[in-house]
């Protein structure tokens, strides 16, 4: 019941062989570095659950929360896949690709809700909303789009390159030439 203490100058190395005095497992604490050579390296908690494994496919943290403290967050050199990525309570959460595209892929969609606040969408260059097999749905009760430009008195719509966007009984939006007064009509063949 008492501690043992390995002390040098320079530093501790403790092999493991096996039955043909071959090493099979190698620590040295050095005054710079902990090493640690095998085919797998495990910390268990008290009651023997492994809470961090390393082994030359994979690590795996068994824990149920993994906090990174570094002020820059988490890099990851390749694809990430995860259940919940998740901020702290009253923190924000940022993904960030400073240089490159940011990817988000599901086979079954993705969901993005903020409940108690908005969700910005802000780019230099375009933003596209593409669905290849079904609807853009705005569903709100007002619909803003505040830096449309207006035509001026007299012009025609084309000569301006001004259209009104009409919407079906269904829905569906359509463009068609800006004119003095609206030139939408409810039966349009485009609605049909």
């Amino acid at each position: 019941d008492s501690s043992l203490l390995l002390q040098s100058t320079h530093n501790v190395t403790v092999n493991a062989r096996n039955s043909n005095g071959e090493v099979t497992g190698r620590l040295n604490v050095g005054p710079k570095m902990v090493e640690f050579h095998s085919q797998q390296f495990q910390i268990n908690s008290k009651d023997g659950k492994p809470l961090f494994t390393v082994d030359e496919n994979e690590v795996v943290i068994g824990t149920d929360k993994l906090r990174v403290t570094g002020p820059e967050g988490a890099l990851f050199e390749h694809s990430v896949e995860t259940p919940l990525v998740k901020a702290e309570a009253f923190k924000q959460l940022r993904l960030e690709s400073p240089t490159r595209s940011l990817s988000m892929d599901a086979p079954r969609g993705i969901h993005i809700k903020a409940q108690a606040g908005n969700i910005e969408a802000l780019s230099q260059m375009d933003i596209k909303l593409h669905s290849s097999d079904g609807v853009l749905l705005l569903d709100a009760e007002t619909v803003r789009l505040p830096k449309l430009p207006e035509g001026a008195r007299g012009g025609s719509g084309i000569s301006q390159g001004l259209y009104e966007i009409c919407v079906c009984p269904d829905g569906k939006l359509y463009l068609s030439v800006a004119g003095v007064g609206s030139t939408c009509q409810e039966y349009s063949r485009v609605c049909q």
